[in-house]
Parts: structure tokens; sequence; C-alpha cells
């Protein structure tokens, strides 16, 4: 029996039991990976005042994100074909998040529907929305988004084309995927994953396949997508969405100041500090690198979380203490739904818990709201 004692664990079991092209879609960057590997690494580099002697009784991680309440100050954060980790990957995230207490983000680009996640929880989640030329499309799936009783809606903007990703056009990545002789004799030695595939009815994109024009299978789904990212995107368009969302509306992708500003004049209620999970563009700075420059920009105008490379609790808190109000887990709760499913996820949520609070505790205080950067070594950050 693997005893699992953090996230790493859960990557290599998922690794045995995800077919490759699915378990690289989820752990890889584009071109070199270096953006994505700088993502976690540069944590590494800020490093903790340790305190003694103070009570350390009574600690509470209890936080918000975007107005509502939360367990801890950690989300899941929109991921594409989550339920090809594992069947019906999405809505088995989604439990785990409710029942835990945190958001769970749902992608526009999931198998799993809106609708899907509706009927099988009953907390309200955010959904995720790429701009897409199709307008039409847009609307309705906000509007789907509104009938879903979703709280926030969460808006990509650093998707207009999409990176280069070796290992997804070596892999080539589908869903379903392809029959090819090498995905076959990858997936016979993948016999867990197999099974729970034969027993779900979701293989492709739920949220597009019978809503959007022109796309009826996932023959006609693969151009539509490379169609319909919108390179013509601008901040006019952002204020768009903003006209048609009454609810907490989110802007992810930010990594400049400048940017921060302009998302700011959009009047949205938050924004994350993202770079895609280093899966756009190769040679940007990490995250956890942009966050300080962004926050001396904005924070005192809108709410700033981040996203990107967090594998542990100690990684959340040096966020929170750089000023972050909460931070995105994508890659850390894939490894736990891969591997387990929707045990795994909730191992992963209780792995990162731990380590925050026992961190926060280490460096001497009981409530994360009062986390800043006095709990970190100046000169290190």
């Amino acid at each position: 029996m693997t005893i699992i004692t953090n996230i790493e664990d859960l990557r290599i079991l998922a690794q045995k039991r995800v077919p490759r092209m699915f378990y690289d879609y989820a752990d890889s960057g584009s071109w070199t990976e270096g953006t994505y590997r700088a993502n976690s690494s540069d944590f590494n580099n800020i490093k903790f005042r340790q305190r003694v002697a103070v009570n350390m009784e009574n600690r509470t991680l209890a936080s918000t994100m975007a107005g509502q309440k939360v367990a801890m100050p950690v989300a899941i954060a929109p991921t594409g074909l989550t339920g090809m980790q594992h069947a019906d990957g999405e809505i088995l995230a989604a439990r785990a998040a409710e029942k835990f207490g945190v958001p769970f983000t749902l992608s526009t680009m999931s198998i799993c529907s809106i609708e899907d996640i509706a009927e099988h929880t009953s907390a309200p989640f955010w959904f995720q929305v790429y701009f897409l030329k199709d307008r039409a499309f847009m609307g309705r799936l906000i509007e789907r988004a509104k009938k879903a009783n979703c709280s926030a809606l969460v808006l990509t903007l650093d998707l207009q084309i999409l990176g280069q990703r070796h290992k997804d056009l070596k892999n080539g990545l589908s869903a379903p995927p392809k029959l090819t002789i090498p995905n076959i004799l990858n997936m016979m030695t993948k016999p867990r994953w197999c099974l729970g595939m034969a027993m779900t009815r979701r293989h492709g994109f739920g949220n597009i396949i019978g809503h959007a024009g022109d796309v009826s299978d996932m023959s006609s789904l693969s151009a539509w997508t490379a169609e319909q990212f919108d390179p013509a995107l601008s901040w006019d368009d952002v204020r768009w969405v903003r006209d048609r969302w009454d609810g907490k509306l989110i802007i992810k992708g930010i990594m400049d100041p400048e940017d921060a500003v302009l998302a700011a004049e959009c009047g949205v209620d938050a924004l994350i500090v993202s770079n895609h999970g280093g899966r756009q563009l190769d040679g940007a700075q990490s995250s956890i690198t942009a966050l300080p420059a962004i926050m001396a920009a904005v924070s005192d105008r809108v709410e700033i979380h981040l996203d990107g490379g967090i594998r542990s609790g100690q990684d959340v808190i040096k966020a929170l203490a750089l000023g972050a109000q909460g931070v995105y887990i994508g890659r850390a709760f894939l490894y736990g739904l891969g591997a387990m499913g929707e045990t795994g996820v909730t191992k992963c949520l209780e792995i990162i818990q731990k380590e925050l609070d026992i961190t926060m505790a280490f460096c001497g205080l009981t409530d994360v709201k009062k986390v800043d950067k006095n709990i970190l070594l100046p000169g290190s950050f």
C-alpha cells in the first residue's frame, strides 16, 4: 500500500494510472518548459522567518475569495480535459471541493458540462470562459452559467492563440483518444482508467458538443476550437462580458502591471496572476515573481489571486505573504484525481491544508488572514 504524504506522491501515482497523452497534457509546458519549471522552483528562493515561544493554539485558515467564504484560501483552478484524467473527473473534483469548503472552477474545455456539475453538487461553483469569436455561443455559455447558479465567472485572457506544446503535438492529443496502436498499447497498461471510461458516457467536450453552432461531433470540434480563439481580443471585449455578467467577475492571465491597471478599469472583482501554467509564452517570468509588481500597481483597487506552481501549503503561504488573497491549484489536484479519483482530490486538499496550517504556526501566526511579508526572510523575495 502506497503511503501518500505530499503532492509529489500523488503525481507519481497519477503517472502510473493515467494514459500518457493525458498525463503529459497536465504535466507539461510549452517550448522548453522553462516557465513551467520556474513557476514551482522560484518558490524555493523565498525563505521563512521561524519564530518560537509564541502561542500556536486555536489556529484558523478560514478566509474569503471573491467575497465567498472558504475553508482555506485555495481554489480548484479551471483545467481542460479534467474528465480524461479520470472518468467524470470534473464531477468528482467539484464534489471534493464542495465537501472541503473551497471553490471549484469548471473550464469551458471540460469533459463534464456545466449542467453535469450543477446536477451533482449543491454549492455554487465558478465557471471559466475563453473569449471566442462566436459571441452568440459565448452569450449562451454565460446564460447557462447563470442558470446553474455559478457564483463567479472567470474570464481567461491569455489564450488568444495557442502556445506550442510539444508533448501534446507528439502524443496526438484528442478527446476521446484516437485508437492508434501506440495509444491502445499504452491504455492497456491503465486498466483502472479504461474501466472507468467504459462506465461513463462523458468522453467529449460537454460544454460544446450540441451547444455550439456547426459542432455536432468530435471531428468538427477540432476545427472549431482552432478557429474560435479570438486573436483580436481587446479590453472592450472584457467590458462586453462585464455588461452581461452581474455576478463576481475574475480575470485570469495577468502578468504585467500595466495589464493589471487596465483590468481594474474594466470593473472586475478580482484578477489572477497567471501565465497559464507555463503553457503559453515560454520564457515569461514565473507567477510568483510577477506578483509583487502587480500588487503594487492595483492591490488597492481589486482583489489579487495567484495561479501557477502551487505544489504545497508552503507555496500557498508564500503567495499570501506577498499579498495574494488566494491561490489556485491545477496540476496538484489533477495528480490527486488521476491517482485516486475523488479521494485523491480530497487527499490533495488535506495535504495542502496541513502544510499551510503547520507552516503558519512555525512562523508565529494563528490566523491566515494576518499572513504578510513579516513571515518572510528579508532579501529572499
